[in-house]
Formats: C-alpha cells, sequence, structure tokens
C-alpha cells in the first residue's frame, strides 16, 4: 500500500473539487485502487445512525478500521477501510479530516451556509 501516493491523489481530487457526491466516490475509489484497501467507504451520521454512503470494493468488515469524520468537533460521518494496519491510523484520519466538509451532503447544518 502507498498512503503517500494515495494521499497526494486525494488531495488532487479534493483540489479539482466538484459535486460532493462525486468527491466522496472519487476519494473511496482512490483508497481502495491506490491505498490498497480491499473496501473503503463513507458511512454518512443520519438521525444518530449510520447510513453507506460511497464504496469501493468486497466488504471484509472483520478487518475493518474506521475513523470518525468530524466537522466542528461533531461525528458527521466515518471513513471506513477494510484491512488497514494499525499503522495506517494517521493516513486515514488525515482522509477523515479532509473530507469533513464533503460529508454534510447528509447532515443539517442548522441553516448555516457552508460550502466544501
Amino acid at each position: 500500500m502507498s498512503s503517500a501516493s494515495a494521499l497526494a491523489e486525494i488531495e488532487g481530487v479534493l483540489e479539482h473539487g466538484g459535486d460532493a457526491d462525486d468527491v466522496l466516490r472519487s476519494v473511496v475509489d482512490v483508497l481502495h485502487r491506490t491505498a490498497g484497501y480491499p473496501w473503503a467507504a463513507i458511512l454518512f451520521v443520519e438521525d444518530g445512525e449510520l447510513a453507506t454512503g460511497p464504496r469501493a470494493g468486497t466488504p471484509d468488515e472483520a478487518r475493518r478500521s474506521v475513523v470518525p469524520v468530524l466537522w466542528q468537533g461533531v461525528r458527521v460521518a466515518e471513513l471506513a477501510a477494510d484491512g488497514a494496519p494499525p499503522e495506517d491510523a494517521a493516513f486515514l484520519e488525515r482522509v477523515a479530516g479532509l473530507v469533513a466538509a464533503h460529508c454534510l451532503v447528509a447532515w443539517d447544518t442548522g441553516g448555516e451556509s457552508w460550502e466544501p
């Protein structure tokens, strides 16, 4: 797995911008294809429950690593990656921070405007 090349590719996706759903689909694809995780997904927090959003690969829940995606200190989603070794924790936390604004698509901003 190459977290450095995956991070560079994810930063490029975010720099290019676009629709939040398309950006998140591209990010999980990079995690699957470039970082080499068998499965990667964004799980949105909706009414206190998790709803699976964009995903790529074949899931293996027994090997799942999950990192909270926080927006202004509030968990708005989770980033899941199956088969991630413990040393990838910092990389996944970095990715979660980078995609946080894009995860507001399923979150009530309380009337405040936002732009990913």
